[in-house]
């Protein structure tokens, strides 16, 4: 009879609840029905990588919580990373959430999001990190990790918002109750 090792068992286990986010995040409702989000999982050496921008990031910019997001991230078995691409989805004067006439207007400020997208981003992080929760795996939502990722150039679509979801299950949730270093 084989013997399973619990270090062994809680990588594929978190990886594998980073799986079924994925698939919790792309089934929440998005507006019109319209995809703009695009997902990611890394692990292992690509964390790392991620883990070192972000560290940069905080370095260059004299932020210290993105410095001890870095840390953190170095903590967890995986990160799920959710971003959207910046897409109006053609509601035009019916809307006008933006604050603009119509997404034509909008359009021409590329770089305001459109509310559904923001609206679909939050849906499907809610979703995710429900599921991690009911499978009790230690998760905490972090802006700074999607700037890292963003900045990191990993995504395949023109991903203008993401946020990064930290996976760990372990004795003590390494993602709350975290100092500043330097304060």
């Amino acid at each position: 009879m084989p013997i399973y090792k619990e270090t062994d068992i809680i990588k594929e286990s978190v990886l594998d609840v980073a799986k079924k986010m994925l698939i919790a995040a792309r089934t929440a409702p998005k507006g019109k029905g319209k995809n703009t989000l695009e997902m990611l999982i890394l692990t292992g050496d690509e964390l790392v990588k991620l883990s070192k921008q972000l560290h940069k990031m905080g370095i260059d910019m004299n932020v210290d919580f993105y410095v001890r997001d870095a840390e953190n991230l170095l903590k967890s078995d995986a990160v799920v990373i959710i971003g959207t691409t910046i897409k109006p989805l053609g509601l035009n004067e019916i809307c006008q959430l933006c604050g603009f006439q119509n997404c034509a207007e909008k359009e021409k400020y590329p770089n305001t999001p459109c509310v559904f997208n923001t609206g679909d981003l939050n849906l499907a992080i809610g979703s995710a990190v429900s599921l991690a929760a009911d499978l009790r795996v230690d998760n905490r939502v972090m802006f700074s990790i999607g700037k890292a990722a963003i900045k990191s150039n990993i995504f395949e679509q023109d991903v203008k918002l993401a946020y990064g979801i930290p996976l760990s299950a372990s004795s003590k949730n390494p993602f709350f109750d975290r100092p500043l270093q330097n304060k």
